[in-house]
């Protein structure tokens, strides 16, 4: 197996939400792009599914110095053997590698965030997956840049939503702490599946201020750049309706990761694509 065909299989499933954002990409943003987030998903799963803490901190070293190793273009694994060949062309940054590991750390590290302020400073691993996303799709305008940083937060805050029961069996509750005693909501009660309507009163909160953030985002993004980020137009409209499907399943996710079908993704792609 290639380190392409390794990315894709790794990032990449027919079906899933990025296969259909890079439909319309040209081969060598596609393959880039792919690399970067096998990338990310080599290292979400260390955070994810390595239970042991010091393993998982471990692996995360072992990434630190198999990125350096890409500026001699001796990396080992498949993930960078194949992202090595972008670094140049999309003039992607190694410190900015760096800096999604530092991220992925602390949610190694912290697994409850005292209010939104804390959450919002240690969310910055996708924030700068999208970014460098960005760049690989081409932009003028560096507000282009603060338009996918903030939609990459939106996009966390509603993988929080949409993973709150799985994560909540992991030991994580990314939902602040505050706001938890607010809504008079326990990790204890998303644990064992409790639907009170204290939760779904906390459960509509999140979802209108993830909204909110996506309209913020939307606004950043200049008219000259809309054509480039097309792939992640097409993000943002298959998660905003991912918020919808989730307010008509009356928030049932703590028991459930919900999702939207293929074929719903599919005509929401053609359909950014056709505005774009």
């Amino acid at each position: 197996m290639s380190p392409e065909d390794y990315c894709q299989q790794r990032a990449i499933k027919s079906g899933s939400t990025l296969y259909y954002s890079f439909l319309f990409l040209p081969s060598g943003q596609r393959l880039a792009v792919t690399a970067l987030y096998a990338f990310y998903r080599e290292l979400h799963d260390i955070v994810d599914k390595v239970i042991n803490e010091s393993v998982a901190n471990n692996k995360l070293s072992w990434w630190r110095k198999e990125i350096v190793s890409m500026l001699y273009e001796d990396a080992s694994h498949p993930v960078t053997q194949s992202l090595q060949l972008h670094l140049k062309t999309f003039q992607l940054d190694i410190s900015d590698l760096s800096k999604i590991i530092d991220g992925l750390e602390i949610k190694l590290n912290q697994n409850m965030y005292l209010d939104y302020s804390s959450l919002k400073q240690n969310c910055s691993d996708m924030n700068l997956v999208n970014m460098l996303s960005a760049k690989i799709f081409g932009f003028k305008n560096a507000e282009t840049l603060r338009f996918a940083e903030k939609v990459g937060f939106a996009f966390q805050l509603t993988n929080i939503i949409r993973f709150i029961g799985e994560d909540s069996r992991r030991g994580r509750i990314y939902i602040p702490a505050d706001e938890l005693q607010k809504f008079n909501v326990t990790p204890d009660d998303m644990l064992n599946m409790r639907y009170s309507k204290d939760f779904l009163k906390l459960m509509s909160f999140q979802v209108n201020r993830v909204r909110k953030i996506y309209d913020e985002a939307l606004m950043l993004l200049p008219k000259a750049d809309e054509k480039t980020q097309e792939p992640i137009l097409i993000m943002v409209a298959v998660y905003r309706a991912l918020l919808i499907e989730i307010e008509r399943e009356n928030f049932c996710v703590l028991h459930q990761g919900i999702s939207l079908t293929p074929i719903r993704k599919l005509w929401l792609a053609w359909k950014t694509h056709l505005c774009c």
